[in-house]
């Protein structure tokens, strides 16, 4: 078995919370954030060490595609990601920049990921590791469905209510601004990382239905390899993942434009089908399945 981040990279992380600057708690003024470049650097060295030099993407032309839909036809872009790690968003901003050509830096650049509270508020070295990556802030359905469970009162439970959906109408107006500028909005659909064992990590979120809404373009990417494993000790520990050194491969689908994605699946439902927006998030998990179990090193 491998080290844990900690382990390995507590001195890297230490240096990383020194030079932080994103926020502890999160709320609807704070709910963009721009990478801090500095961070990014140490998040980088991790990732030379990590991953194998035969890293790199795969179906490079789908990315290049995708990129000048956005660049130079103008399209709202967005990438749907499976996901493995917590290395994963920092492995398509780092593949990207190793390929080396100036369309996939600054593609690179474009990227914003769409990510949990918790990221930010978790601990102050998981905090500064993300700043690594610009994103939006969201409230995850899930948080707020645990927060049902909890033994709080009625009025506590409404407040948090009110609170996710501030914090989500912000998110929002912030992904709209986003896509104003020609940015890339990423987003893991499970909502999770994969644990295996238990496929209803892997499974897609409903909400994901309303992003085929509000997209025009968008390419399914996914991974192949991975560096960084959940603790099965302490999976709620994000810097107890164990490092493995890997060869990771992010593969790109052909471009798909999302409304006639959303259409098509829409169309093949039976009439009584209960719950369509489902099946759409469905068949991109099916799409990235698929992907995932036909690439070939």
């Amino acid at each position: 078995m491998g080290m844990t981040l900690r382990e390995k990279y507590g001195n890297l992380f230490a240096e990383m919370v020194k030079i932080s600057h994103a926020a502890a708690k999160i709320d609807e003024t704070k709910v963009y954030e721009e990478a801090n470049l500095e961070s990014r650097k140490y998040m980088y060295k991790l990732l030379d060490e990590n991953f194998n030099s035969d890293s790199g993407l795969n179906n490079i032309e789908n990315f290049k595609a995708f990129y000048e839909s956005v660049v130079k036809d103008g399209k709202n872009g967005l990438i749907l990601m499976e996901h493995y790690s917590n290395l994963d968003l920092p492995a398509i901003l780092y593949l990207l920049d190793k390929q080396g050509e100036d369309w996939a830096k600054d593609f690179s650049s474009r990227i914003v990921a769409v990510a949990g509270m918790k990221l930010n508020e978790a601990s102050a070295g998981v905090r500064a590791f993300t700043e690594g990556f610009t994103r939006v802030v969201i409230y995850p359905t899930r948080s707020l469905n645990a927060v049902e469970d909890k033994e709080i009162s009625e009025e506590e439970k409404i407040a948090e209510e009110q609170k996710a959906r501030k914090i989500n109408f912000a998110a929002m107006r912030a992904m709209d601004g986003c896509k104003k500028r020609g940015q890339i909005i990423l987003v893991f659909p499970s909502g999770t990382r994969y644990r295996p064992g238990k496929p209803e990590t892997k499974k897609g979120l409903r909400e994901i239905d309303s992003y085929l809404r509000l997209f025009d373009n968008m390419i399914l990417v996914s991974i192949n390899g991975n560096a960084l494993k959940i603790n099965p000790e302490n999976p709620e520990d994000m810097l107890a993942d164990i490092l493995e050194p890997d060869t990771v491969t992010l593969t790109a689908s052909p471009v798909i434009n999302c409304k006639e994605f959303r259409k098509d699946v829409l169309s093949s439902l039976p009439a009584d089908e209960a719950d369509p927006k489902q099946k759409t998030v469905d068949r991109v998990m099916e799409i990235l399945q698929e992907q995932h179990d036909n690439f070939k090193k």
